[in-house]
C-alpha cells in the first residue's frame, strides 16, 4: 500500500509540533509488536552471519556491504515458513524492520577490524587481546548512538531528509507486507537457492576442504582436486607451452603484477551490487596500475623485490611490494574525491549545524512516551567519553585528556557525516577519519599509535551515528517507535562485535599462541600473518600509511611516490567535480578508481566481472520499453548478488577454519 508522507510544502512550512502530530495520527501503528524476543533473536543471529559475510569480504577488498535488504528478506521468509505450518503468528512490518536494524548494526561491526585495528596492531607490533577489541568496538558503537539521537528530530521529524538507502528498505518493508506478499518469498527462495549454488562452487574450489576430503577421509594418494579458482595459472602454462616463456609485462610475470584472473565468487556477487560504474572503476585503475604504473616503477627501481632468488639471482614482486609505491595515488585519488563531494555540498554544513541550533520552535514534544528521552544523550555522552579515553589509555596507551580534547571535533564530524548520509546515502567515514588523524597528527605530533586509535574512535562514532539514523528512517516511514529502534541497534552492535572478534581471530590470528605470550619473535610473526596474499586487508594498508606520511611527514616519501600523489590528487578532483557537474551521470567512480591501488588485480577481476554480467543481463540500463516487465535478473537483483554472497563467503570461512584448524 501507499505509505503516506508530506507534501514538500509541508515539510518547508509546518513547525516541528505540526510534523510530528500528523505523524502520530496517520502513520504510527500504536503498539504493534516491534522488538520482541524473536525479533531480536532473529536480527542477532541474521547480524552475526552476515557481519561474518562482511568480515570476509572486506578483508580481501575494504569494502563494506550493507546487509539490510537482506536481512528484511531472510526473515520475512522464515517466519513466513512458519506462519503457514501454525508454528508461528504472524510477524508484523515492525518486527521485520527491527530484524534490519539489528542486522545491519552488526553487519557494520566489522570496519574496525579490517582497517584501524588492525593497523594500530601493525604499527604497535602487539596483537590486541580479543576482549579488549570487543569492549572498545562495543563502547565507541555506543558513543555514536548517543551522538545520534539529538540530530534524529532535525534530519528525519523535521527536515524529513531522504535517506536513500533506508528509504529503499521501508519500500521493500512494505511491498513484502502488502498484498504483494507473495514476491516476497520468491525473492527469498532465489536468496536461498542462489547461495547454496554458490556454496557448492565454493566448496569444489576449496583447497583445504578437498584436501580434507581427499586425503584425510578417502585416502587418496594423488594430488588433490580442485574446480580452478585463479585462471591466471592455467593461462600462464598454456602459454609457456606455446611461446617458451611465462606471459610478462616489461620483463615482469603477469602473476607476480597480480594480473592472475580469479573467480573468487563472492566478489563476483559484491561486484553485482556495485554496479556497472564502480565495476569499470576499478577494473580500469586495476589496468593503470598493475599493467602499466607497476612494471615502469620496477624496471626504475623504485618499486623493490619481495626476495631474490639465490639460484638464479631473478627478483620476485608480489602484492605487498607492488602496493608499498601504489597505495599513495590511489589514497590521495580518493581522499581528494572523498572531500570535493564532502564540501561541494554546502547544505550538508547548515543541516548539520542547524541541527545544533534549529530555526524552529519545537513547540510541545508529543512524542516524548515513544522517541528515546533527550537527557540519555545529555548525561550518556559524558560518561561514556570518560570510559572510552580511559580504555584508549588503557588498550592503545593514548593519554586520556589527549583523547577527550578530539571528541568535540568527533560530534561536528559526524553532524557533518550524518548530513551526507541523510542527502546522499553515503557515509564519507575515510575523509572524517582522515581530518581526526590530522588533527592528532597536530596535537600528538610523531605519536602514530594516538594517531590510529584517537581515528578509529571517530570512524566508529561517525559510522554509528549515521548507519543509526538511516536505520530509523524506514522506522519512522512505517510507523514504529524509535525508542525501540534504538535499543534494537545496541544489540546489533554486540551481535556484530560477538561474531566478527572471535571469527578475526580465527582467520587472521589463526590460534596462534601469541595473543597469550610475551615472545616478541612470536608476537611478529602472528602480526605478520594477519595480513595474507588470501586477505590483503587494504583498508589497513591505507590507515597505517596515512598515519606514517603524518607522523613521520610528507618529506620522507621517495620523490616518485611524491609525484604520484600529486597526479593521483588531480585526478581524484578532476573526476568528482565531473561527476557533480553531471549530476551523476559522470561515467567513473574516483573513489572506485583510487581503491583499485590498493586491491590486488585478482580481486579487481571478480568484482568487474560481477558487475558486467549483471550489467549485461540489464541491471542498471534503461529499457528499451519502460513499461514492459522486468527481467528475472533485474527484478531479484539484490536477493540474487547477497546469495551470491553469502553462500561463497561462508563456505570461503569454512575452508579457511579447516586450513588453520583441521590440517595444520
Amino acid at each position: 500500500m501507499a505509505m503516506k508522507q508530506l507534501s514538500d510544502e509541508q515539510i518547508r512550512d509546518w513547525s516541528l509540533e505540526q510534523k510530528d502530530r500528523w505523524w502520530l495520527e496517520n502513520v504510527f501503528r500504536g503498539n504493534m509488536p516491534q522488538l520482541t524476543i524473536r525479533s531480536a533473536l532473529m536480527g542477532f543471529m541474521l547480524g552475526g552471519i552476515l557481519s561474518a559475510t562482511n568480515l570476509y569480504v572486506g578483508a580481501k577488498t575494504g569494502w563494506s556491504l550493507g546487509v539490510g535488504i537482506t536481512s528484511v528478506i531472510l526473515s520475512f521468509a522464515f517466519f513466513r515458513v512458519l506462519q503457514r505450518t501454525g508454528l508461528a503468528k504472524e510477524f508484523t512490518i515492525l518486527e521485520n524492520n527491527c530484524v534490519q536494524s539489528i542486522a545491519t548494526s552488526a553487519g557494520y561491526m566489522t570496519a574496525p577490524l579490517i582497517s584501524s585495528l588492525v593497523a594500530y596492531m601493525i604499527v604497535s607490533e602487539h596483537i590486541i587481546p580479543w576482549w579488549q577489541m570487543m569492549a572498545w568496538n562495543i563502547v565507541v558503537s555506543i558513543l555514536g548512538v548517543l551522538f545520534a539521537f539529538p540530530m534524529k528530530r532535525r534530519f528525519i521529524n523535521d527536515e524529513q531528509h531522504p535517506f536513500p538507502e533506508g528509504r529503499a528498505c521501508g519500500v521493500v518493508l512494505d511491498a513484502l507486507h502488502s498484498a504483494e506478499a507473495s514476491s516476497g518469498m520468491v525473492k527469498a527462495r532465489i536468496l536461498v537457492v542462489t547461495a547454496a549454488i554458490a556454496a557448492f562452487l565454493k566448496f569444489i574450489q576449496a583447497h583445504a576442504i578437498q584436501e580434507w576430503i581427499q586425503h584425510r577421509l578417502m585416502k587418496l594418494k594423488s594430488d588433490v582436486i580442485t574446480f580452478p579458482e585463479q585462471l591466471g595459472d592455467l593461462i600462464a602454462a598454456g602459454w609457456t607451452k606455446v611461446f617458451g616463456a611465462a606471459p610478462s609485462i616489461g620483463g615482469v610475470d603477469l602473476r607476480q603484477l597480480t594480473l592472475n584472473p580469479t573467480l573468487e565468487f563472492a566478489l563476483i556477487g559484491a561486484g553485482g551490487l556495485m554496479g556497472i560504474k564502480a565495476g569499470m572503476s576499478l577494473l580500469i585503475g586495476g589496468l593503470i596500475n598493475y599493467a602499466i604504473l607497476a612494471p615502469i616503477m620496477i624496471n626504475m627501481g623504485e618499486i623493490p623485490p619481495a626476495r631474490i632468488i639465490a639460484e638464479t639471482g631473478a627478483s620476485v614482486y608480489n602484492f605487498r611490494t607492488i602496493t608499498t609505491w601504489a597505495l599513495w595515488p590511489g589514497v590521495a585519488c580518493m581522499v581528494f574525491a572523498s572531500f570535493t563531494a564532502l564540501f561541494a555540498k554546502p547544505q550538508a554544513f547548515i543541516a548539520a549545524f542547524s541541527a545544533l541550533t534549529g530555526k524552529k520552535k519545537a513547540g510541545n514534544d508529543v512524542l516524548r512516551h515513544i522517541e528515546l528521552p533527550l537527557w540519555i544523550s545529555i548525561v550518556g555522552v559524558p560518561i561514556i567519553s570518560i570510559i572510552a579515553a580511559f580504555m584508549a589509555q588503557y588498550f592503545f596507551g593514548v593519554k586520556w585528556w589527549v583523547c577527550l580534547v578530539g571528541l568535540p571535533l568527533a560530534f561536528i564530524l559526524a553532524l557533518v557525516a550524518a548530513s551526507s548520509t541523510a542527502l546522499t546515502g553515503t557515509t564519507p567515514v575515510g575523509a572524517t577519519s582522515k581530518v581526526t588523524q590530522l588533527f592528532y597528527g597536530i596535537v600528538d605530533k610523531g605519536n602514530i599509535q594516538t594517531n590510529l586509535a584517537t581515528a578509529s574512535l571517530t570512524a566508529e562514532v561517525v559510522s554509528n551515528a549515521s548507519n543509526l539514523l538511516m536505520d530509523i528512517k524506514p522506522g519512522y516511514m512505517l510507523g514504529a517507535k524509535p525508542r525501540q529502534q534504538a535499543i534494537g541497534h545496541v544489540i546489533g552492535i554486540i551481535a556484530g562485535s560477538v561474531a566478527s572478534v572471535p571469527l578475526f581471530f580465527i582467520l587472521f590470528v589463526r590460534g596462534n599462541k601469541a595473543v597469550d605470550t610475551s615472545t616478541a619473535e612470536t608476537t611478529a610473526a602472528t602480526i605478520a600473518n594477519i595480513q595474507s596474499d588470501a586477505f590483503p586487508m587494504p583498508a589497513a594498508t591505507i590507515w597505517k600509511a596515512v598515519a606514517e606520511a603524518l607522523t613521520q611527514g610528507i618529506g620522507s616519501l621517495p620523490v616518485s611516490v611524491l609525484w604520484a600523489a600529486i597526479v593521483g590528487s588531480i585526478v581524484g578532483l578532476t573526476l568528482e567535480l565531473g561527476r557533480i557537474f553531471s549530476k551523476g551521470k559522470f561515467p567513473l567512480s574516483p573513489v572506485a578508481l583510487g581503491l583499485a591501488f590498493v586491491i590486488s588485480f585478482e580481486y579487481i577481476f571478480a568484482m568487474s566481472l560481477g558487475a558486467i554480467i549483471f550489467w549485461f543481463l540489464g541491471v542498471g540500463r534503461k529499457p528499451k520499453d519502460p513499461n514492459a516487465p522486468k527481467s528475472i535478473w533485474v527484478e531479484n537483483h539484490e536477493p540474487i548478488c547477497a546469495g551470491v554472497i553469502a553462500g561463497a563467503a561462508l563456505m570461503g570461512i569454512l575452508d579457511a577454519v579447516i586450513a588453520a584448524f583441521v590440517l595444520n
